[in-house]
């Protein structure tokens, strides 16, 4: 007797989100996507008026059916996907996830909002959409860990195109032989390089909206009949192969209990506007500017997990004195003494001005990094600061967990109270934090066609 022949990880994906039902998403699910459009739209409205938001309004400038979120005017749904995507990545703000810092929402959201404007979805079709993108990048950093870091490309660019492709499919119900398609041709999408970090220029940002762009393209390109490879995901020369090879992948986090367990319920949501591990240091800063005078310490040392160094840690030098207020995002000296003292490391405290303060770069001067063989990165984010006073004394603070996270999660409200700072930060009145809080609670198993406009009319 001929065995049948196994599904390869795409088809299993495909199979999955071909038979998903918006009705059975579970109310912890839902409540996660419900969240992260939130505070998916509420940081696209922060950055609207931001130059990098601006050029690429001026480089899409194709009109269409999709929202751009914060204006009045529209795009074609690849423009609205890159400009929105961008736009909610761009200050470092966004959604992300403890098992690899990918973010789910920048890149699924916009992607997903696209093309139910642009197709004429429901509202149970968006929400199906955002569920299913949401879970799959989530499973896929689960596989990829620290590899694609390592490799020295960006999880959220290469994953998030995977996960806005499933997303999509999800949404528009494309069968599962062009979902598998799809996913093969996405695959020859995915890019995404992390040289940002030498000066700080604008890259990062574009990759969320590139990621969306992509997936949406993807989807229409398997739906006029184009073919990719199905065995995109495990194959000789798949996306694992050429993005994370230094890692052994374990498509089972990819494909086992897919319905049953949503690992997207554990997103968590950034109380701080820079990287993800930097979010416990700052904390830790914090909580030391209780007790200490910074003009007291003469050396603040953190406790690092290896897998962070080449990010955030090095070149030392210019980690203490970033070039510009994005590259001040992905350094911890920098967010470590802004952190201790300025109580905060809000977007306020990432403006061209306030990463040219002085006293905060004298300070940021004094914070160093040993790497720590038991820290758990990436399974668990936290943070560790030994402060070395100029009197021989040592104080420490000591953040188990990454706070906004599943062990310490924002409540509703608290997220609500940030979605409306930021968009009072964006210049839009309260009216509008109202309308898209409604907006987000509106997605569920309603069949009624999806519409943005009313949410940001003037």
């Amino acid at each position: 007797m001929v065995e049948p022949a196994k599904l390869t990880a795409a088809q299993s994906l495909a199979e999955w989100l071909q038979a998903l039902d918006a009705r059975e998403i579970p109310e912890a699910m839902r409540r996660a996507c419900t969240h992260t459009v939130i505070d998916t739209l509420g940081l696209s409205i922060a950055a609207r008026y931001t130059d990098y938001v601006g050029a690429l309004r001026q480089a899409w400038p194709a009109e269409g059916p999709c929202t751009v979120f914060g204006w009045p005017e529209t795009r074609e749904m690849a423009g609205a996907a890159v400009i929105n995507g961008s736009a909610a990545h761009g200050e470092d703000f966004d959604n992300t996830f403890e098992g690899c810092p990918v973010h789910s929402g920048a890149v699924v959201v916009p992607a997903v909002l696209a093309a139910a404007e642009n197709w004429r979805l429901s509202r149970a079709q968006a929400l199906k959409g955002i569920a299913a993108g949401m879970e799959v990048m989530c499973r896929l950093g689960l596989i990829a860990q620290k590899g694609i870091h390592a490799a020295g490309f960006h999880p959220t660019a290469v994953l998030g195109t995977m996960a806005a492709t499933a997303g999509v499919a999800a949404a528009v119900e494309l069968s599962a032989t062009a979902t598998t398609n799809a996913f093969g041709i996405a695959g020859s999408m995915a890019g995404g390089l992390i040289e940002y970090l030498a000066d700080g220029s604008w890259t990062k940002r574009l990759h969320a909206g590139w990621a969306a762009q992509s997936g949406l393209r993807a989807v229409a390109m398997a739906r006029a009949g184009f073919t990719g490879p199905a065995t995109v995901f495990e194959g000789d020369h798949g996306l694992f192969h050429g993005f994370a090879p230094s890692i052994d992948p374990d498509f089972g986090l990819l494909t086992e209990d897919l319905g049953s367990q949503w690992h997207a319920e554990r997103t968590a949501f950034k109380p701080y506007a820079c990287g993800t591990m930097t979010q416990p240091f700052v904390d830790c800063a914090i909580s030391l500017a209780r007790t200490l005078n910074a003009d007291d310490i003469a050396t603040l040392t953190c406790k690092v997990g290896e897998g962070t160094v080449h990010r955030l840690w090095e070149p030392l030098a210019l980690k203490r004195r970033p070039p510009n207020a994005y590259a001040a995002k992905f350094s911890t000296p920098y967010c470590v003494a802004v952190g201790l003292l300025r109580g905060d490391a809000g977007l306020a405290e990432f403006t061209a001005d306030a990463v040219r303060d002085e006293e905060v770069l004298e300070l940021a001067g004094r914070v160093g990094y040993e790497v720590d063989p038991d820290d758990e990165y990436p399974r668990n984010y936290s943070g560790r600061i030994v402060a070395t006073l100029k009197d021989g004394r040592t104080v420490e603070a000591h953040q188990a967990h990454l706070r906004g996270g599943r062990r310490a999660p924002l409540t509703r409200d608290e997220l609500v109270q940030k979605c409306a700072a930021n968009i009072r930060y964006g210049g839009c009145d309260s009216n509008v934090t109202d309308r898209l809080v409604a907006f987000a609670d509106s997605l569920n198993a309603d069949e009624s066609p999806l519409s943005l406009r009313a949410v940001f009319a003037e």
